[in-house]
């Protein structure tokens, strides 16, 4: 589109993206020096367009697990940010500014009541989500220790052993995902839980040996498990996935976890 200029001649029209600066969970404490956003407390993001909407509706990106990594190089400002090396939580942070910033924050969905299990609608205010900054001061009664480069220190109540655990990165993500999808295609049964202990314990008991750790992981307490679950969500810096519900059909009220579907970034 050309605009007229008092001269008689033309110009194009120029459009500047807005963008948005996204409080980190993280505050940037747990990337290493050499990361850019180390120290970082924000990043800045462009708001989502025509051009990320193509991105989120490739059916070849989609099949081959593409398009949410596409959307983040493509929103976030600074182009040296390698989205596999985000934290977990800050991924999470950026995704959420961005689907406010494209569809808006109401992020309507099916929800099933606790109580009496029925379907009910149940609209989300995504910028109603709590921020959890994580750390050790956040351990809720669990025995944990930050070491300062990133992992964490657990003591496990019934072994009584010491177990290091690392925050998960958008690359980590993925190797679960991975790791999940070829038991399903091998037809073994399914390990959720401890394919996420492989990729969270960094070291038992100061030995960082891969098998030392998996034969842990096979013989590791269910209450100790439990425990070192909890202990690491407790320290995660993450955004709560949880809002107030109202039941319609029996009134029951309480905090329900918001379930991600299709329709956060493809909203009917």
């Amino acid at each position: 589109v050309d605009v007229a200029t008092p001269s008689g001649g033309a110009q194009p029209l120029s459009f500047a993206v807005p963008t948005q600066h996204v409080d980190l969970p993280s505050r940037g404490r747990y990337y290493p020096e050499t990361h850019p956003l180390h120290n970082q407390e924000t990043v800045e993001i462009r708001f989502m367009t025509a051009r990320e909407e193509d991105i989120l509706t490739s059916p070849s990106l989609v099949k081959k697990g593409l398009a949410i990594d596409r959307l983040l190089k493509s929103i976030i400002v600074e182009n040296n940010i390698n989205p596999d090396s985000l934290l977990v939580g800050d991924r999470n942070a950026i995704l959420i500014a961005s689907r406010i910033t494209g569809y808006g924050a109401e992020y309507p969905i099916k929800a099933t009541c606790p109580s009496c299990t029925a379907t009910t609608d149940w609209v989300v205010d995504l910028e109603g989500l709590d921020t959890i900054t994580g750390g050790d001061d956040n351990a809720q009664g669990h025995d944990v220790t930050e070491n300062g480069n990133g992992t964490f220190e657990v003591t496990l109540p019934k072994t009584n052993v010491s177990v290091t655990v690392k925050l998960m990165t958008g690359k980590d993500e993925k190797a679960l995902g991975v790791a999940l999808q070829k038991r399903k295609k091998h037809k073994l049964h399914e390990a959720n839980l401890t394919e996420q202990l492989k990729m969270m314990i960094t070291s038992v008991n100061g030995s960082e040996n891969i098998s030392d750790i998996r034969n842990f992981i096979n013989v590791i307490p269910a209450f100790d498990s439990r425990y070192l679950r909890n202990a690491y969500t407790s320290v995660v810096p993450n955004v709560e996935m949880k809002q107030h519900f109202e039941c319609e059909e029996c009134s029951y009220e309480g905090q329900l976890e918001v379930p991600l579907t299709a329709e956060f970034f493809w909203p009917k």
